[in-house]
């Protein structure tokens, strides 16, 4: 089993699976069942958060408290899922938490992305679930059959994008900044446009991943850490709609 989610690796699944001698074990629609819990939690939150901050940008000490909350709950969601990734079992308890720091995270940049492009959040929304049923849709009915290849292919695209953040990342603390894949160009829609067929592909190995872990009687306990890890894959998707709709509504 192989798949670039951090969360979702074939060491955590058999790890997990080993001595699980209970009768009752994870099962795929189980895992779905839990991501909608996590999904409404963190839609719960962010709609809070995004009631508190949308409008705020033009008050300096609103801004000023955005921006202390924002890397906090950033950060403290980072610690929360690292937990989660390095204890598994209670992962019941912990991806709630997750889903609910994440949300309000999410809220925060939403509502500043939508003071600059009023409507660009519904569309980014629309786009990830509808995105999210297709590709659910298309792997239920094997339509684009998950092979090796196709799960090298997406885990090499992955790594490469992972490393182009992470350079992003470096480099701006030395004022530097790559050129055209983050502005509005053709070159910048482009190198979105990848990044969202990527982060969507990645849900057809997260899929297939978690269809394979019920199929090796991993606790249900795991349902929770497959929702999870279903989770960080599906706010990676809505940030890179975000990145793309705001390059294309910046050229009207």
């Amino acid at each position: 089993m192989q798949s670039s989610n951090p969360a979702l690796n074939e060491r955590v699944f058999v790890n997990e699976s080993l001595g699980n001698t209970a009768p009752a074990h994870m099962t795929f629609g189980g895992a779905m069942l839990k991501t909608a819990i996590l999904g409404v939690i963190l839609v719960t939150t962010a709609t809070l958060s995004w009631s508190q901050f949308l409008g705020t940008y033009a008050d300096p000490s609103q801004t000023s408290t955005l921006k202390m909350l924002l890397p906090f709950t950033g950060i403290l969601g980072f610690i929360v899922a690292l937990i989660t990734i390095f204890v598994p079992k209670i992962s019941p308890y912990t991806s709630p938490i997750y889903a609910a720091l994440q949300g309000a995270f999410l809220g925060m940049i939403s509502s500043f992305y939508e003071s600059m492009y009023s409507g660009i959040v519904v569309q980014a929304v629309g786009l990830t679930m509808g995105t999210f049923g297709i590709m659910l849709g298309l792997y239920i009915t094997r339509i684009i059959p998950v092979t090796n290849k196709l799960r090298i292919g997406i885990v090499a695209a992955t790594g490469g994008i992972a490393l182009i953040y992470l350079a992003t990342f470096v480099l701006s603390f030395f004022g530097i900044q790559i050129p055209f894949i983050h502005n509005s160009g053709l070159i910048g829609i482009g190198f979105s446009l990848f990044v969202v067929t990527i982060a969507a592909f990645n849900l057809l190995l997260d899929f297939d991943f978690i269809e394979r872990a019920s199929h090796s009687r991993a606790p249900t306990y795991m349902e929770w850490y497959s929702a999870f890890g279903l989770l960080v894959t599906l706010i990676w998707l809505y940030i890179e709609f975000l990145r793309l709709l705001s390059k294309l509504r910046s050229r009207e």
